[in-house]
């Protein structure tokens, strides 16, 4: 259906995606490291992990790495494991999957117990077949796992771009069902690997919460997202503690809000 939409409506949406691009605000990536180590160093090994992703991963919608994705769920963590948390970010504006993939190709990457990935949202601005769209993602893990050791996997789904205030209709509907499409495939991947969780992003269906492009997270956002993967990353330790040859000390873990 989607693809008879877009033969129907595609000078629409062609028109309305370029005068998007054309007058869309742009906002810089958070300023900061992109890399680092939070928490008290016990005598038990730093946890290691590595976020990837594209602009929101990379902090646009904030000043600073500090109220971004990476770094907040580096500290979390140390603060719900009581271990020092070593991270690492590589994160673009703009890349899809695929161009991920060549992104990382150029980057030394540290050892990692755990891969964080936020990527989908260009592969719906590209216009990535779904198919690819997969075969991008599974291969991008695939790589980082190789290459950091890394078993551990937390993937952030795509965002309701359905809501996208930047977006006219029907653009934005258009995108919004192609974004659905792609986080469905995605997540039921996921759930076929038991060291993997998924992280949903629907519940930041919330324009007046967004960042002043009315394209990015705001800082609310990115609390609650941080939050959120956090609380995942502590339940793949509590799950595979053997795999990772860690025996971490939980403490108990706040609800988000």
């Amino acid at each position: 259906m989607l693809t008879l939409c877009k033969v129907l409506l595609g000078p629409v949406l062609l028109m309305q995606a370029r005068h998007l691009r054309r007058t869309a605000l742009r906002l810089p990536e958070a300023a900061g490291p992109r890399s680092g180590v939070e928490g008290e160093a016990p005598q038990c090994p730093p946890l290691r992990i590595l976020v990837v992703g594209d602009s929101s991963a990379a902090g646009v919608g904030v000043e600073a790495q500090t109220d971004a994705l990476a770094q907040p769920v580096a500290r979390l963590l140390a603060t719900r494991t009581g271990r020092q948390v070593e991270w690492q970010l590589v994160a673009k504006s703009g890349v899809n999957t695929n161009e991920a993939l060549e992104l990382l190709s150029h980057v030394e990457l540290a050892p990692a117990d755990f891969l964080v990935t936020a990527l989908g949202t260009n592969d719906v601005t590209s216009q990535r077949a779904p198919a690819q769209f997969m075969a991008d993602y599974a291969r991008l893990v695939e790589d980082l796992r190789r290459r950091t050791g890394a078993i551990g996997l937390v993937v952030t789904g795509l965002p309701p771009l359905r809501i996208l205030p930047a977006a006219p209709h029907p653009l934005r509907w258009y995108l919004g069902r192609y974004a659905a499409c792609l986080d469905r495939l995605l997540e039921a991947w996921v759930r076929l690997d038991a060291t993997a969780r998924y992280v949903s992003l629907e519940w930041a269906a919330k324009p007046k919460e967004m960042a002043r492009d009315l394209f990015h997270p705001g800082h609310g956002q990115y609390r609650i997202w941080a939050e959120l993967v956090a609380e995942q990353l502590v339940a793949l330790l509590a799950h595979d503690r053997p795999s990772h040859s860690v025996e971490p000390h939980l403490t108990p873990t706040p609800q988000s809000s």
